[in-house]
């Protein structure tokens, strides 16, 4: 029987490249997300590669829309064994002392609470499987803060401290839980969604450095933790770009 594997934030960037990489690893991809439109597309693409996909549409900050997702994935074609928290993002660039409280509480709601509801709501399939795996796609922001990223910070913080305590009580039980911390990744949407819109300095972001991971990357890694073996257990996976030695050490060619 087709296994199956639900990623949210499935409409672009990491969330659509590591719907295609499971779906070429045979799993049935429920591919999650608001904007399905861009779903649609998604799932014609992997279907036109060979694999099979079903788009659901769910928005992580509402209970409602996350318990239909749970039903989407009762009427799936196999046992649900993968869930990738992916949805998620940032908002702004300023200090603590002028934050946004509403850019604040947007980056809690998706990032923490989303994948707080999401997996509340198929830990029970996950179980049944007998062999399930949480993914949670953090950040390196999750154990490192630098100025200005207080809010976001702060967020994945909170989300690798629910990762691991939840590995803790899920101990003894068939479900492990995995965190990928990417450091500098681009794609088509994330610093552009963080700066309002602004390309230029959405652009910046990436300025000088050669090759910054690209969200394919992080699919790989995905990919790689949820086909171990199960009793294989990545607990926490740091990925970042050859430039990119720390938060603060980026090699900008020309800089």
């Amino acid at each position: 029987m087709t296994s199956v594997a639900i990623v949210t934030g499935a409409s672009s960037g990491i969330g659509a490249a590591t719907a295609r990489r499971l779906a070429a690893e045979g799993f049935h991809v429920l591919a999650a997300a608001r904007r399905t439109d861009r779903l649609a597309g998604l799932v014609a693409e992997i279907a036109a590669a060979g694999g099979s996909a079903t788009a659901v549409a769910c928005d992580v900050t509402s209970d409602e829309s996350v318990a239909g997702l749970a039903r989407a994935a009762a009427d799936a074609p196999g046992p649900v064994t993968v869930l990738v928290n992916n949805a998620g993002g940032a908002r702004g660039l300023d200090p603590v002392e002028t934050g946004s409280v509403a850019d604040w509480q947007w980056m809690y709601d998706v990032n923490v609470l989303g994948t707080l509801r999401v997996t509340q709501a198929l830990l029970p399939a996950l179980e049944r499987s007998g062999a399930g795996t949480v993914v949670v796609v953090s950040s390196t922001a999750g154990f490192t803060v630098y100025e200005g990223g207080g809010g976001y910070s702060a967020a994945k913080h909170a989300q690798t401290a629910v990762a691991g305590t939840l590995r803790l009580e899920l101990c003894g039980r068939p479900v492990r839980v995995v965190e990928i911390d990417p450091g500098m990744v681009r794609t088509e949407e994330f610093s552009l969604n963080r700066f309002g819109g602004d390309a230029t300095k959405a652009d910046a972001t990436y300025a000088g450095v050669a090759q910054p991971l690209v969200a394919a990357d992080v699919a790989e890694c995905v990919a790689w933790c949820a086909t171990l073996p199960h009793h294989v257990n990545v607990d926490r996976l740091v990925v970042r770009p050859l430039a990119q030695a720390a938060q603060h050490k980026v090699h900008r060619v020309g800089q």
